[in-house]
């Protein structure tokens, strides 16, 4: 049976159109039938690639494969998570600290053709917001005060109980595989990717005791706040376009069923990106 993996890219940029097409050409060597959306059949030329709509090439697909930064994961991640099939990083972006592999090791991918690599299994939340829906969320939620705003008052609870008050710029929730990203910035600690939890971090807190917390992933935490002088608050999910939040209203956070399970072919990746990514300058 072959092998089929769905390469997922933002083919207007030069190195990305250039890493998919040696990444075809590599996946082709192997035995590997790569899958692309049929909007970028004149834009790439490769013997072998199968061009199709994206809904059939997502279930006829084994694996999704993205090139690009972690913003390209956390766009395919969403598809990748409810289809439950697992999703290889490869970075051409700035940071990439969710991908695997860099786009100078594609010899790697030999690995998925002999079973050598090992799967991440990354715990999703999902935010409950009465009215509008479900989200799910790979990295995080963030609550911010609006633009001109005053300093809003946001309220947190765990199944009924108050656990802060607290006035702030914002606050944040996030996985653990979040904890890397806007969390880091903020003060917030980094977590073991497979780790089951969710992390709250205050964001500029006017007070001594807004620190970050961590909480069990079998509890459901509720989110509301208090406005000063008609102070206003948005959420952005995953870094995607904010949507208004008003006094009165509470969301609720919990351990999603769906999980993103990313490949791991080169060993221990997570380690290695906190060592190369975050400590030290970027280039």
């Amino acid at each position: 049976m072959i092998l089929k993996v769905m390469i997922c890219a933002d083919l207007s940029k030069e190195l990305s159109k250039k890493v998919v097409y040696e990444a075809c050409k590599k996946l082709c060597e192997i035995g590997i039938q790569p899958l692309i959306e049929k909007q970028y059949e004149s834009a790439l030329i490769v013997d072998s690639v199968v061009f199709g709509d994206s809904d059939k090439l997502i279930n006829e697909c084994d694996m999704f494969m993205t090139i690009g930064g972690d913003g390209t994961i956390l766009k395919w991640g969403q598809k990748a998570a409810s289809f439950d099939k697992p999703l290889l990083g490869i970075n051409t972006g700035r940071l990439g600290f969710m991908t695997a592999i860099e786009s100078n090791e594609l010899d790697l991918l030999s690995r998925l053709a002999t079973g050598e690599y090992s799967i991440s299994r990354r715990m999703l939340i999902d935010v409950i917001y009465e009215g509008h829906g479900t989200y799910t969320v790979i990295n995080d939620v963030v609550f911010n005060k609006c633009r001109y705003s005053k300093l809003p008052e946001f309220s947190v609870s765990v199944e009924g109980y108050e656990v802060t008050n607290i006035r702030a710029d914002g606050i944040i929730f996030s996985t653990p595989s979040g904890s890397t990203a806007y969390s880091l910035s903020a003060g917030g600690p980094i977590i073991f990717p497979e780790a089951k939890c969710i992390e709250f971090t205050p964001l500029c807190a006017h007070s001594l005791f807004g620190r970050p917390m961590i909480f069990s992933s079998d509890q459901e935490l509720a989110v509301s706040f208090t406005a000063y002088e008609n102070s206003g608050v948005s959420i952005s999910i995953d870094g995607n376009d904010d949507m208004d939040f008003y006094e009165g209203e509470t969301i609720r956070i919990r351990k999603s069923e769906q999980q993103l399970s990313l490949i791991d072919i080169n060993g221990s990746s997570f380690y290695k990106a906190v060592h190369n990514k975050l400590m030290r300058p970027l280039k």
